[in-house]
């Protein structure tokens, strides 16, 4: 390897992390890229890429010199002519405050708390089903179905178009997180559409009253936000609590079949079910990279980096590095205490709706270690090949009851 000129003491990568192969299995390269430096330099993509964990939380913290307002993608939206920064997260305070705060105050504990009888009442229906049947889809019978019901009808988006829109819409949304290549395609294609719908679907007149996303237009009526950023913020709302949990619930019932002594520990002692969601979280993060620009010139860990530079950070490697988690970071423990670990970001831009997606996946993973002696892969998982999320596409799955 070599420096690149600009970055003096930057090693220079071929590798395209972006390939199929490393999309499936990112940890090797994710391993050599650790131990170049704090960044390496990725040539396929001109662009600075950290992959350390304490590099990766400390530029995530930066909100002012590591700025959202440009886009968390490839892409330098401030170089787009009609680019305005409107959603929570591709703006920057000011922009960014009223919006995070209205957010806020519609996923806090208490309205989150009074989530969990819908969300168990759905467990309670699903999931007996799925048990009497035996062998399941993980991912298309439970990861996605689950989520879609209880979410949907918590924002209060009607029922009908959702399983055809949402997921198709979140992995279009997402895939403008990464480069521009036959992949995003791919995903631009297969949602063609789907953005035109959940705008409509997101309405104020389209809405449940009472529901998170109704609770959102309040906000707008009280002149927190502005009317035009209401239905984008239900849209991201969706997002932040449909996307990430589909995702997380398909990784855990992967790794707790594939590690039945874990499974074995949660069901003795319900009380993990918190650790081994940051566990999970940790070890396959849903998210997997992101974007980030500088606001002004800026000199971090010793590398010069001028104003405007696109540079990408690499969550899934940062929650692996033995560093900040030791020397078994590669290693599935529900016991280990990951609760620092950065699959929902860090700072303002912080994943708002991460407490929907916990009480999702604690209320599922409950349910199962209390009536599932033990989930065994009944086939070969298929890999889910995104740029941004990393799961899986299909997860035969074998439930033995207890």
């Amino acid at each position: 390897m070599t420096e690149v000129l600009a970055y003096p003491g930057v090693q220079v990568f071929s590798d395209d992390p972006y390939s199929d192969g490393n999309l499936a299995d990112p940890y090797p390269l994710f391993e050599r890229m650790r131990a170049a430096g704090p960044a390496v330099y990725l040539q396929q993509y001109n662009v600075l890429a950290f992959t350390r964990f304490e590099e990766c939380r400390d530029i995530l913290a930066d909100h002012q010199t590591f700025i959202n307002g440009a886009g968390v993608g490839p892409k330098n939206l401030h170089k787009e002519p009609s680019w305005k920064p409107q959603g929570i997260l591709d703006s920057d305070p000011p922009v960014h405050t009223p919006l995070r705060k209205a957010m806020a105050s519609v996923i806090s504990p208490k309205g989150t708390r009074a989530l969990r009888a819908g969300f168990e009442a759905f467990a309670a229906q699903l999931l007996p089903q799925l048990l009497e049947r035996g062998e399941i889809d993980g991912v298309k019978d439970l990861a996605q179905v689950y989520p879609l019901r209880v979410f949907g009808d918590a924002v209060g988006i009607p029922r009908e178009g959702r399983a055809e829109n949402l997921i198709s819409q979140g992995a279009m949304s997402f895939s403008y997180f990464g480069p521009e290549d036959e992949r995003q395609q791919h995903f631009i294609e297969q949602g063609a559409g789907t953005f035109d719908w959940v705008m409509d679907h997101t309405a104020r007149a389209k809405l449940a009253p009472g529901g998170l996303g109704a609770q959102l237009w309040d906000r707008a009526d009280a002149g927190d936000i502005s009317a035009e950023a209401a239905p984008l913020l239900v849209r991201a709302l969706l997002s932040a609590g449909l996307d990430t949990t589909v995702i997380g619930l398909g990784n855990a019932l992967k790794l707790l079949a594939e590690h039945p002594e874990e499974w074995a520990k949660l069901r003795q002692n319900p009380r993990l079910v918190k650790f081994a969601i940051d566990e999970v979280l940790r070890f396959d993060s849903p998210f997997q990279s992101f974007f980030r620009t500088t606001g002004s010139d800026t000199v971090f860990r010793g590398i010069p980096i001028p104003a405007e530079t696109k540079i990408v950070l690499f969550l899934g490697s940062a929650n692996r590095d033995p560093e900040q988690f030791g020397p078994d970071a590669d290693e599935f423990r529900i016991e280990r205490d990951a609760a620092r670990m950065i699959a929902f970001g860090n700072g303002i831009h912080r994943c708002v709706g991460q407490p929907i997606t916990r009480l999702e996946m604690e209320v599922v993973l409950g349910w199962l270690a209390e009536h599932v002696e033990r989930l065994e892969l009944a086939g070969e998982p298929v890999p889910y090949l995104h740029n941004t999320l990393k799961g899986w596409e299909s997860l035969p799955l074998r439930l033995i009851p207890a």
